[in-house]
C-alpha cells in the first residue's frame, strides 16, 4: 500500500552532460551547458514540475561541478519548483560549506532548496579534493553527522576523525526551512537505505538498469528501519531517479535518446570494465514497461510511472534527462511534455486508484 499523505512529485534530474554529439562530434561549452540549464529550470517551473536536481561531477563531460551555484541562478527567474542537488558528494566535500551554499540558496528561493547527499557513482572529487577511497564509507558517515547537526542546530560542537574539530560554533546564513531538508541517495545498497530509515530522512534510489520493481525490497528495509526507529511512517518521502525521455511520439523519443545514450554509456562502460556493448537490443529491453528507461510518448511514460508508484510506493520521481548531449530544442520539449501532458495523466490516474 501507498501512503498517501505526500502526493506524487515529478520533476528533472541532470549532470549537465557535455558530451560529443554522436553524430557530428561537436561539444557543447561548459558554460553554454550552464546557460541552457538554467532555461531548463525555468521552463520546468513554468510548466508546473515539482523538482529540478543536478548531479556533482568532477569531469569534462559534465559541467556541474557546482550544483548549488547553477540553481542559484535560476531562484530569481522561478516561483515553485524546488532546486536540488542529486546528488552532492558529501563524503569529498566539506559539509560546513554544503550548508552554507544551500542555505543561501534557500534564502534566495524563499524556502525551495533541498540537498540530496550521496557518495557520488564517479571517484574523480576523491583525489581532487585529497581524500582517500580507503576511507570511503566512513567519510560519508561523519560527514553525514556533522551535516545533519548544523542542519539542527545554529551553533555546532562536532569531533571527527576526517574534519577538524568545531567546538561551539555558528554556522550562517541559517535556512529558511526550519531544517534544511537533507535527502539519503543510493545506488541500490542496502545499508544505505537502512541509514535513511534509522535517521528517519527521506531517501532516492538511482534506478538505471533491471526493473525498478526489484528495488521494492530496499523500499521495505527503509520503511522497517525507520518504523524501528520510531519515525512516523506516514512522513516517509521515496524518491526514484531513471533515465529518460519524452517526446510526441513514442518511435520519436526513442529514436532521437537512443544514440547519445549509446555513446555515454559506452564511454562509462569501457572506464568500469563493463564493455563498450550497449546497443539497440539492450535499449529497446529497457525502455518496455518494466523496464528502467523511462522513454515514449506522454501516455506510456505516465504509464510506466504510475506502475512504478504502484511497485515501490515512491513520492518522488526524477526523470533524468539526458544522458548524453542532445539539442537543446529536443531537451526544452521532453520538460514541457513532462509537465504538460504526462504529469496530468498521473495525477488523474492516481486519484482514480486512491494513491494505491
Amino acid at each position: 500500500m501507498v501512503d498517501s499523505a505526500f502526493k506524487m512529485e515529478l520533476g528533472i534530474s541532470t549532470f549537465l552532460e557535455t558530451t560529443p554529439d554522436p553524430a557530428t562530434g561537436a561539444v557543447v561549452s561548459h558554460a553554454e551547458r550552464l546557460r541552457r540549464a538554467v532555461e531548463e529550470i525555468v521552463l520546468a517551473d513554468e510548466v508546473g514540475l515539482d523538482v529540478y536536481g543536478i548531479g556533482e561531477h568532477h569531469r569534462a563531460d559534465y559541467a556541474g561541478t557546482a550544483p548549488a551555484v547553477v540553481l542559484a541562478a535560476a531562484a530569481s527567474k522561478t516561483k515553485r519548483i524546488r532546486l536540488t542537488s542529486a546528488v552532492t558528494v558529501l563524503s569529498s566535500d566539506d559539509p560546513v560549506r554544503v550548508y552554507q551554499q544551500f542555505s543561501t540558496l534557500d534564502g534566495l528561493s524563499n524556502g525551495r532548496a533541498e540537498i540530496m547527499a550521496g557518495r557520488g557513482s564517479f571517484i574523480e572529487s576523491f583525489p581532487l579534493f585529497g581524500y582517500s577511497l580507503d576511507d570511503y564509507d566512513e567519510l560519508f558517515e561523519e560527514k553525514l553527522d556533522l551535516l545533519l547537526q548544523i542542519t539542527a542546530s545554529e551553533r555546532v560542537t562536532w569531533t571527527g576523525k576526517h574534519r577538524p574539530a568545531i567546538n561551539d560554533l555558528p554556522v550562517y546564513p541559517r535556512s529558511e526551512q526550519h531544517p534544511l531538508p537533507v535527502w539519503i541517495a543510493t545506488g541500490g545498497n542496502p545499508e544505505s537505505a537502512v541509514r535513511a530509515g534509522i535517521l528517519g530522512l527521506p531517501v532516492a534510489f538511482a534506478i538505471i538498469g533491471g526493473m525498478p520493481e526489484s528495488f521494492a525490497p530496499l523500499v521495505n528495509l527503509y520503511r522497517q528501519a525507520a518504523a524501528k526507529a520510531g519515525h512516523d511512517p506516514s512522513k516517509l518521502q521515496i524518491a526514484t531517479h531513471s533515465h529518460g525521455f519524452i517526446a510526441d511520439t513514442t518511435e520519436q523519443a526513442a529514436d532521437m535518446f537512443f544514440a547519445p545514450t549509446q555513446a555515454q554509456m559506452n564511454v562509462i562502460g569501457s572506464e568500469r570494465g563493463w564493455g563498450q556493448n550497449y546497443n539497440r537490443a539492450t535499449f529497446d529491453a529497457a525502455r518496455s514497461l518494466r523496464g528502467a528507461l523511462y522513454v515514449g510518448d506522454p501516455e506510456y511514460v505516465a504509464e510506466k510511472i504510475v506502475l512504478l508508484r504502484k511497485n515501490l510506493g515512491l513520492t518522488r520521481f526524477f526523470l533524468h534527462v539526458n544522458v548524453g548531449t542532445m539539442p537543446h530544442r529536443d531537451v526544452l520539449r521532453a520538460i514541457e511534455l513532462l509537465g504538460t501532458k504526462v504529469a496530468p495523466i498521473v495525477h488523474k490516474e492516481l486519484a482514480r486508484i486512491g494513491g494505491n
